[in-house]
Parts: C-alpha cells; sequence; structure tokens
C-alpha cells in the first residue's frame, strides 16, 4: 500500500481523534499532519504486529497527548485560560459526533475529561467516542482487555467526581 493511500484511507480517523484531544480545528490539523508526517517516515519499516488502523492509531494518540503537553508547558493550554475561553473554542468545535446541544454543558464536560489522567482521558476517548471495541483499544494502548476495562471505570467514577465538584452537573 503506498503512502497516498494510507493517507486517502486514513486521513478522516486521524483528524476526528486528534479532534476529540484538543477540541479545536486548527490544532487537530496540525496534529494530523504531524501524524502522517510520522506515518510517512515510517510506513516503509510497519511490520505488521498490528493492523495498520492500530498502529496510525497508536501515533495519532501518542501525537495528540505530545501536542497538548507541548501547549501546556507553553502556557497555552485553551482550558487552562478561563470559562469564558473554553466557550468560545466549544464554538469552534463542531464535530459530528458530538451530541450534546449546550454549550454550557458541552464545555463543563471537555474541560472535565482534560482534567483526567492521560490514560483514563485516552480510554475514555477511544471507547466512547470513537466507538471502538475494548479489544481494538487494548491493542492500540498496548494493554490488556481487563487493564482497559479498569482504566475505563477508574475513568468514569473520576469524571463523575470532577463533574460534580465543578458544577454540579450529573452523568448517568
Amino acid at each position: 500500500m503506498n503512502f497516498e493511500s494510507i493517507y486517502l484511507k486514513h486521513s478522516s480517523l486521524v483528524y476526528n481523534v486528534a479532534l476529540q484531544y484538543v477540541q479545536n480545528k486548527e490544532d487537530a490539523e496540525e496534529i494530523t499532519q504531524d501524524v502522517f508526517v510520522k506515518v510517512y517516515d515510517k510506513h516503509k519499516n510497519f511490520k505488521g504486529d498490528s493492523a495498520l488502523k492500530t498502529w496510525i492509531y497508536r501515533i495519532t494518540v501518542n501525537t495528540a497527548l505530545d501536542y497538548i503537553k507541548a501547549k501546556n508547558r507553553k502556557k497555552r493550554a485553551a482550558f487552562k485560560n478561563s470559562d469564558d475561553t473554553a466557550l468560545e473554542f466549544i464554538g469552534d468545535f463542531d464535530h459530528p459526533g458530538v451530541l450534546l446541544e449546550n454549550k454550557e454543558n458541552m464545555a463543563q464536560l471537555f474541560m472535565a475529561i482534560n482534567e483526567l489522567p492521560e490514560n483514563q482521558r485516552t480510554v475514555l476517548i477511544l471507547l466512547k467516542v470513537d466507538d471502538l471495541s475494548q479489544k481494538e483499544v487494548a491493542e492500540i494502548l498496548e494493554k490488556s482487555p481487563k487493564a482497559v476495562e479498569s482504566i475505563f471505570q477508574r475513568a468514569k467514577t473520576n469524571l463523575k467526581k470532577i463533574i460534580t465538584q465543578n458544577e454540579g452537573l450529573h452523568i448517568k
């Protein structure tokens, strides 16, 4: 498979995963570019130990997390400034998978998700936003399915606590 066909087949997946992490179109586009530079540089060395899609997911998750860490180090994290800033960025956020209609609740939810530890945030996004199976997430993260389930349960518990503490918004 050549690079162009890899890009055409997986670019929307990469963009959508990146968008889940950064909730900003421009940042998601930058992450997507970074991912495909990495895929281009390494795709000839891909051994096929996992599915190509799984390999690209892994690169995307790691690149998105690295991007967020870099932004946080530079004190430019969108949701760290204020609630108003968060709402401004949510206004630009038009991911098709987002079903919440109320901007304020959506901003609170994403702020709460962003407060989760990195591994919990990743598992939550891959399982519930990207709708991957537990087995697929385990392959992407190179963990056992039981470990993924455990991380997901902790993420749910912590997310409920964060939301309850922040505004009393309840998740069922």
